[in-house]
């Protein structure tokens, strides 16, 4: 692990510079007293191109069940801040082995305001891959390395809102996940400042699932 990335590949530079100087808007700027979380920004080269890492969260957890996000948690007394936490989750949630973990940096605070989280973004490059799969069978479903190429494609993108109306932001529709929330919003963030982004349909929108809400109403 390492803070420099000399292998970082090209396609990463842009994202590298700017992802740190990321704009956070204020309804998103962490809040005095929100709880201390991170998550990581996995980036890597798979078989379909670049790529980022998600899970999907069990559908039994009492908080966040069934969403889509990235692999991240709370940042406990014994981690040595937000990287290191980043790296543990990211181990005991999919198997990802930091040591082929090479991190880019941290981006600027957001927060998570139905849970109270203020969470710290940390994106690695992954450098020396590593077999992944569920970590905890009963907090995460499913793993999946996903194609930016995929989430960039237009077909593949939405806005999501209640049936009451009220739009809840961009989604995604990858690898038979639903993408939207928290998640979603930060990986617009992040394919935009990478120079990723493609235009596409915001006034696509759709309501959220029956059974999305219904797991979302734990919360």
């Amino acid at each position: 692990m390492t803070e420099t990335a000399p292998s970082c590949p090209p396609w990463l530079d842009r994202f590298r510079a700017e992802a740190p100087l990321m704009p956070v808007p204020s309804f998103v700027r962490p809040a005095p007293g929100a709880r201390a979380a991170a998550v990581l920004i996995l980036f890597g080269e798979g078989p379909d191109g670049p790529d980022v890492l998600l899970t999907e969260r069990a559908v039994t957890l009492n908080k966040h069940a069934g969403q889509p996000a990235f692999p991240g948690g709370r940042i406990d007394p014994e981690d040595d801040g937000p990287v290191a936490a980043a790296l543990r989750e990211a181990w005991e949630e999919a198997g990802v082995d930091p040591s082929g973990v090479d991190v880019l940096c941290t981006l600027p605070e957001l927060y998570l305001s139905h849970s109270e989280h203020r969470v710290t973004p940390v994106a690695g490059w992954w450098r020396e891959p590593s077999d992944i799969a569920p970590g905890h069978p009963g907090e995460v479903a499913l793993v999946a390395r996903v194609p930016i190429a995929e989430l960039v494609d237009p077909a593949n993108r939405l806005t999501v809102r209640h049936p009451s109306g009220v739009k809840y932001g961009p989604a995604f529709r990858v690898r038979d996940m639903l993408v939207w929330g928290f998640t979603a919003g930060l990986l617009t963030k992040v394919l935009d400042v990478g120079g990723w982004d493609r235009p596409w349909d915001a006034g696509r929108v759709e309501d959220l699932p029956a059974e999305v809400l219904n797991l979302a109403s734990r919360d």
